[in-house]
């Protein structure tokens, strides 16, 4: 761990140098806070959504109506966290790329470079476009209507876990697992007991 302003910090799970705007599959795994199961169980082997796992569902599956370049693949929400692939199908430029193209031969922009390195860090620390942006803009969407509807002491862990799928063969091997996590729940480290809502 480093230290940022005296305070240790967790280190990011992104890999480092590749820009996670880019086209390309990401599978995508995402807890509720403390691991609560909020989502629904699983019972024989078939998985049974709560109000709450219907919401998270929904939402993901909105998704590709919010962001034109973005589909959803195989997922599953489960009653403490989900998996989803998400497919970015083509990047889009960020507004500090655009605004940098459209201004590279201004000479207002020569002049007032104090203004544009102050919205130059605005626009980057949004990360616009990319996978972080995507599953923040999906957690905070279930998020609101979660706390509006049912419980306003719903939360979500801080971070998510993602990986890149590199070929074919891996792809195949994450919809897999996905598609077998309800027939898994017994064995699975995330089905702590004591953690029911």
């Amino acid at each position: 761990m480093t230290l940022f302003k005296n305070k240790y910090r967790i280190e990011s799970a992104r890999l480092p140098g590749w820009d996670y705007t880019a086209e390309g599959y990401y599978y995508v795994t995402i807890f509720t806070k403390n691991r609560l199961h909020y989502f629904g169980c699983v019972v024989n082997d078939d998985l049974l959504l709560h109000p709450m796992g219907e919401i998270v569902a929904e939402e993901w599956l909105r998704t590709p109506t919010l962001r034109s370049n973005v589909e959803v693949d195989e997922w599953v929400v489960m009653p403490n966290h989900m998996h989803g692939i998400l497919v970015i199908t083509r990047r889009i430029p960020s507004k500090s790329e655009t605004f940098q193209r459209n201004t590279q031969d201004s000479e207002t922009f020569q002049r007032n470079t104090k203004d544009s390195e102050t919205f130059q860090r605005n626009v980057s620390a949004l990360k616009a476009n990319s996978l972080g942006s995507i599953s923040g803009q999906f957690k905070g969407a279930c998020t609101k209507r979660i706390w509006e509807e049912i419980d306003p002491e719903f939360g979500w862990q801080t971070r998510f876990w993602d990986r890149i799928i590199r070929d074919a063969a891996e792809l195949d091997r994450a919809r897999a697992y996905i598609r077998n996590n309800p027939l898994n729940w017994e064995k699975d480290q995330n089905n702590e007991p004591g953690l029911y809502m």
